[in-house]
């Protein structure tokens, strides 16, 4: 590299800088939109990792329930008028409970924890039954989507329970684990809140993820095939078989585990879960045909394959989406926010001081075991992420920070050094099986501790992160090293890279940051 080239450098980098954070300063909303305005949408709807999906109707109105494992508050449940524009409704578990380990005690409950929901309306109440990892499944029900919710435990565990409602009211769960491939069908008593019986009605290789749904006579069941990465549909005349099964899709095509939902028009319509690399594990969705009462994914042009892009299934209706910038002026935490394990909550506030978002160094040796971790959702396929912090109230010792948050977790760290100055560092923590790899990015660098901007921008084009910081909003630095990102269900989070925000001090103490925003950006 040429002399000019190199001054030319950082000149190229803080243009590109600013002119990123005056986007970011105009952002309201998501950074990718799927419905074009023109009657079509982009598949997926939501880029963003919301997976295990199950979406139902109620009159004109959709529900999407999604996993979240150890986030709290837990349980996401997503409204939509159309199936393509969604904002989040509320969350079904304000806490975690069952499990110390929720609490972040003995190292956490890392990809473990709450997934694989199924949601169903019966008789003008919601039911959602879930199983959290190595307990007995239980079921929710509200009279309105956002709660509160009523909770009851099983008496046996149903690993990916498919709740059903047949047509005489009677409520049954399929439920398939991998390792097994056998299909069992449980009855439920009149006011779903026990088991009252319980048989084998098929067996699929490998299958997970059942779901139920009826269909002009037929029974349909939907499973995932993990091994392969593919959907299987079964179809019967009676719940108990005997079934026939046909492969459906697959990762390739468009996902590996959904089902079906019914549009008010009496037509159907797809949604399935993808792997989709770093951002997580996205839900597409799908027009579906009929052929001799076998569904079929896509269109009849194109069979077989979730289209990239498609008619809108319902026209009309506005333009929604879940919230994600947020300047903390609110009297409780946005809903697009959930912590990283239940959160101590004296170690963080809204009211202390107001329209700040104030975190409270809670002891802890890093932030994988910080009860004070703050956590939102990747956005695909770019997003930038760009916090304000009031950074006066560190003592010595404290971690306070923003960061990407997963298998790989890109750590911006502002810290008072002894001698009462601000220090600013990077780093890399990597998950592996023999716990947290850290490594340090650069040297640490002397910052007034005064208000300070921090910029995290994920590419999940390319699996990298950019990390930055300003002293003003204006002039921006960059960190230097290689910020990879990444998705692994064997190590991290189970989930898709995330923002986060973080204060720990291994020693403890009484230092803090006050978050005056958080703005979300195309970089």
């Amino acid at each position: 590299m040429r002399r000019e080239e190199a001054r030319s450098r950082p000149i190229r980098l803080l243009l590109a800088l600013v002119v990123g954070l005056g986007a970011a300063t105009a952002a309201q909303g998501q950074v990718w939109r799927a419905d074009s305005g023109q009657g079509t949408y982009s598949n997926p709807p939501l880029y963003a990792d919301y997976p295990d999906p199950d979406i139902i109707r109620v009159g004109k109105d959709f529900y999407f329930a999604s996993t979240t494992f150890v986030n709290a508050p837990g349980l996401t449940i997503l409204h939509s008028r159309d199936l393509v524009n969604w904002d989040i409704a509320g969350h079904v578990m304000p806490r975690l409970e069952g499990n110390p380990k929720y609490d972040l005690s003995d190292g956490g409950d890392y990809r473990h924890g709450v997934y694989a929901p199924s949601l169903r309306h019966h008789n003008g109440r919601f039911y959602i039954v879930v199983t959290p990892v190595g307990h007995n499944s239980r079921i929710y029900s509200a009279a309105d989507v956002r709660g509160p919710w009523a909770v009851h435990e099983f008496d046996r565990e149903a690993f990916d329970p498919g709740l059903f409602i047949d047509d005489d009211g009677k409520a049954y769960i399929a439920t398939s684990i991998g390792s097994d491939g056998t299909v069992r069908l449980l009855t439920l008593n009149g006011d779903l809140t026990a088991v009252t019986g319980e048989q084998k009605i098929h067996y699929i290789q490998g299958a997970e993820g059942s779901k139920l749904i009826k269909r002009g006579g037929w029974y349909y069941l939907f499973n995932a095939i993990p091994r392969r990465l593919a959907l299987t549909v079964s179809r019967a005349r009676t719940l108990t078989g005997p079934w026939e099964t046909r492969d459906q899709i697959d990762d390739t095509t468009g996902g590996h585990q959904g089902a079906l939902v019914d549009l008010p028009d009496g037509g159907w319509y797809g949604f399935v879960m993808r792997d989709a690399g770093a951002i997580g594990r996205v839900t597409n969705i799908s027009p579906v045909f009929w052929r001799d009462d076998w569904p079929v994914w896509g269109t009849p042009e194109a069979p077989g394959r979730v289209p990239n892009a498609a008619a809108k299934p319902i026209l009309g209706e506005p333009f929604a989406q879940p919230p994600s910038t947020d300047d903390f002026s609110g009297r409780a935490l946005g809903r697009q926010w959930q912590w990283n394990h239940n959160p101590d909550d004296s170690r963080w506030s809204l009211s202390a001081r107001p329209g700040f978002l104030r975190l409270n160094v809670t002891t802890a040796p890093d932030m994988w075991t910080a009860r004070n971790t703050l956590l939102q959702k990747g956005q695909g396929p770019k997003a930038r992420g760009v916090v304000k912090l009031d950074v006066r109230g560190l003592t010595v010792g404290d971690a306070c920070g923003f960061g990407t948050f997963g298998k790989f977790s890109s750590q911006i760290v502002v810290a008072r050094a002894p001698d009462g100055q601000g220090a600013l560092s990077a780093r890399l923590v990597e998950s592996t099986d023999a716990g947290p790899k850290t490594s340090p990015r650069g040297a640490p660098r002397s910052v007034p501790l005064g208000d300070l901007w921090l910029s995290v921008a994920m590419d999940f084009t390319t699996d990298k992160a950019v990390l930055a910081y300003s002293l003003d909003g204006r002039s921006w630095t960059r960190m230097p090293g290689d910020f990879p990102l990444a998705f692994d269900w064997r190590t991290g989070t189970f989930q898709g890279e995330q923002f986060g925000l973080f204060c720990y001090n291994p020693a403890g103490g009484d230092g803090r940051i006050d978050v005056d925003s958080f703005t979300l950006s195309k970089p």
